[in-house]
C-alpha cells in the first residue's frame, strides 16, 4: 500500500490571516492534523491549548493545538490542528476525514465520500 495525498485549503475560524493550501499526507493512524506552525499562524490559526501527542516511533511530544477550518473533496471540516515543526510534513488526522465525510478506500488508496451517514443509534 503506497501513501496518499490530498490538497487541503486551511483557514482561521475567525476568517483572519490567509487561506494557505497545502499537501497533506492521509494519515488514519493520526487521530488529529499537524501542520507546521509558520503555516498556521500565516492562515491566522491560533492555539488555545497544549497536547501530548504519540509519534510514530513512540516518542512523545507536546505541541499547541487550535481549531482550524479545512476545506478539501468539495466539502468542509473543522478539525483539531497540532502546531508542529517547521520541517513538519502536514497530516490529515481521522477525525477531520470523519467530520467531512470522507473515507479511505484500502483497495485504490484514494479517498471517496460516503454517499450517506447515518445518524441512528449503533447497538
Amino acid at each position: 500500500m503506497g501513501l496518499t495525498y490530498i490538497p487541503v485549503t486551511v483557514e482561521s475560524l475567525s476568517a483572519s490571516g490567509r487561506p494557505i493550501d497545502a499537501r497533506f499526507l492521509v494519515d488514519t493512524g493520526a487521530v488529529d492534523c499537524l501542520l507546521p506552525a509558520a503555516l498556521l499562524h500565516a492562515a491566522g490559526v491560533e492555539s488555545d491549548a497544549t497536547d501530548v501527542y504519540e509519534l510514530a516511533d513512540g516518542r512523545t511530544l507536546e505541541l499547541r493545538v487550535g481549531w482550524a477550518r479545512l476545506r478539501f473533496m468539495d466539502t468542509v471540516a473543522i478539525a483539531k490542528v497540532a502546531f508542529g515543526p517547521d520541517e513538519t510534513e502536514p497530516i490529515l488526522g481521522v477525525i477531520a476525514m470523519e467530520t467531512a465525510g470522507v473515507t479511505v478506500d484500502p483497495l485504490t488508496n484514494t479517498l471517496r465520500r460516503l454517499t450517506k451517514r447515518s445518524l441512528k443509534k449503533v447497538a
